[in-house]
């Protein structure tokens, strides 16, 4: 068996330029899905994987951040004061969600750097990345069956899911080979956003791995690909076809998926959790079907 992981890694450095300009003064991670802002998801399915020592990789204009995961004694003391304990309970909640730390990027270098700033906080220990444009929903397991595979194998271990062949173009694409798991496979292969029709398969990554301590080692020497930035991809590549520290398994996750990187996939992303709600969906369910009546 393994070692016991307990470091979550959130890169949080993005411009959030696909937003603009909602993301003018406001981080992306901070735009809320439904009522809570998305990073406070990722966080939440972090803790929930007993993952409780979170360091997020920041930027300029970031505090938000910050402070949503901090004490706000003014606004906890007047809720506290008008008895309005529900929304006091809420806003308390994620003061203490998890040991939480943050490091600014500097540069921006695309991920790869953004993890080999974690190397001083994360050691020589095992850890976790979740990219925070990925909610999973927290009905289905993906993170914790990750870390029960990286203590068995002793690997690195990625997220891996089905998508349409048609837009596999999207995604980096991995080659595998099965395993005896039915929903694990070995990586022997990687490719960054294929051109079309040349995919090698429909297995997508999308944005959660645990990755071995090596991985840093890795990026250190990975040259910047595209617009200059160092790509993990890069360096998941290097650790499996020379099959480093274990090499790399991938998890085929059959869940539930919300992008909320994209506008348009953002907007669904709100509306599918809405609707599930019991506090939302009984009221927001009907006018949905009469609203899209009226669109013929």
């Amino acid at each position: 068996m393994g070692f016991r992981i307990t470091k979550a890694v959130i890169p949080a450095a993005g411009l959030g330029t696909r937003f603009l300009p909602a993301t003018k003064a406001m981080p992306k991670e901070m735009l809320p899905v439904v009522d809570k802002p998305a990073i406070q998801y990722v966080v939440e399915e972090a803790v929930e994987a007993g993952l409780t020592d979170v360091l997020m990789i920041t930027g300029r204009n970031k505090n938000a951040l910050e402070n949503h995961f901090d004490r706000v004694t003014e606004l906890e003391s007047t809720l506290e004061q008008k008895g309005d304990f529900q929304r006091l309970q809420k806003v308390e909640y994620s003061n203490d969600l998890a040991d939480m730390h943050y490091v600014r990027q500097g540069d921006p270098r695309g991920l790869g750097h953004a993890i080999l700033r974690a190397r001083m906080h994360v050691g020589d220990e095992p850890f976790a990345v979740l990219l925070g444009d990925d909610l999973i929903d927290e009905r289905d397991v993906l993170l914790s069956r990750m870390l029960e595979e990286q203590s068995e194998r002793n690997a690195t271990v990625i997220a891996l899911m089905e998508v349409d062949p048609a837009s596999a173009h999207l995604y980096g694409i991995a080659t595998v080979e099965t395993t005896d798991e039915d929903d694990v496979v070995r990586i022997t292969d990687l490719v960054e956003k294929p051109a079309p029709g040349t995919a090698p398969s429909n297995l997508a990554i999308i944005g959660r791995y645990v990755l071995q301590p090596e991985v840093f080692e890795v990026l250190e020497r990975t040259d910047p690909g595209k617009g200059g930035e160092i790509q993990l991809t890069d360096a998941l590549l290097e650790l499996a076809r020379k099959d480093i520290a274990g090499g790399v398994y991938g998890v085929v996750f059959r869940g539930r998926r919300y992008d909320t990187g994209d506008r348009v996939d953002y907007i669904k992303a709100i509306v599918q959790l809405a609707v599930e709600r019991d506090d939302l969906g009984p009221e927001l369910r009907p006018w949905l079907k009469s609203f899209a009546d009226t669109l013929g």
